[in-house]
């Protein structure tokens, strides 16, 4: 199936420090790029990858597994350390949970870590039923579209293959389990009034992570897809400032080029 218009990968050559965005579950690039290219005019080099089954169809997304969507952002960090001096890994809600794994296994390799809503649990009673009504039902509604801000729009999947959200719910134990070997500088975003992710799952991460440079920030404006939403640009803001303190290189003469 071909790619749906928006949801395409990006990607940006600029200086010497690299982000790698993570998009979410059944969503695209779509939702992280105004934060790519927020990044991109700023000189870093940016890559925006579109994760296998995503940004097509659902069916396309319905025989891919979470060994598929993890594969994919570890091949992109693996390019950019090998071309960035410092590499940051950013994540919306599953992508969150990518860049948590990243960071848990390549240590160092990972300068810091900006989570926007991220997951780490499948909630409700229907999450225990996956494992029996993934071979009996084939989707459940969509997740997307969580927006407050009117206007505002994710492209993301109507609906949501159940043999996918199965894979999903056994990836975020693993990265349950993985999160006290997260140690990087990290800034964790969260919307209180988010109709996917509950704000316990941002607890949960803070609770867990060995990161003593720790930031919480509180997005009152917003839903899920904040990336997207009316505190939008403060994510970039804050973002931006944060990777500033780490790569104090960023925005001065001779620390980035293009843009």
């Amino acid at each position: 199936m071909p790619v749906l218009p928006g949801a395409e990968p990006f990607r940006h050559e600029g200086g010497e420090v690299g982000v790698l965005l993570c998009h979410g579950f059944t969503g695209s690039p779509q939702s992280m790029r105004p934060w790519a290219d927020h990044l991109a005019e700023r000189g870093l080099t940016v890559s925006l990858p579109l994760l296998p089954g995503h940004g097509t169809c659902w069916q396309d997304m319905a025989v891919t597994g979470w060994q598929d969507w993890y594969a994919q952002v570890d091949r992109e960090l693996r390019e950019l350390r090998d071309r960035c001096a410092q590499v940051f890994v950013f994540g919306l809600s599953m992508g969150g949970a990518l860049a948590l794994r990243l960071a848990a296994k390549h240590g160092d390799t990972v300068t810091g870590l900006v989570l926007v809503n991220p997951a780490n649990k499948v909630h409700g009673l229907s999450a225990y039923a996956l494992p029996v009504a993934r071979h009996l039902v084939r989707t459940t509604k969509g997740l997307a579209n969580d927006i407050a801000r009117e206007g505002s729009e994710e492209l993301g999947y109507d609906r949501v293959p159940l043999h996918a959200a199965h894979s999903l719910r056994s990836f975020l134990r693993l990265v349950d389990a993985d999160l006290p070997q997260v140690t990087q500088p990290l800034v964790l975003l969260h919307s209180p009034q988010d109709h996917v992710v509950p704000p316990a799952d941002s607890a949960r991460i803070l609770s867990r992570v060995s990161s003593t440079d720790v930031e919480e920030i509180l997005l009152e404006q917003s839903y899920h897809v904040a990336t997207l939403d009316h505190d939008a640009e403060r994510i970039f803001s804050e973002a931006y400032r944060f990777i500033g303190r780490l790569a104090p290189g960023v925005g001065k003469k001779g620390g980035t080029s293009g843009g």
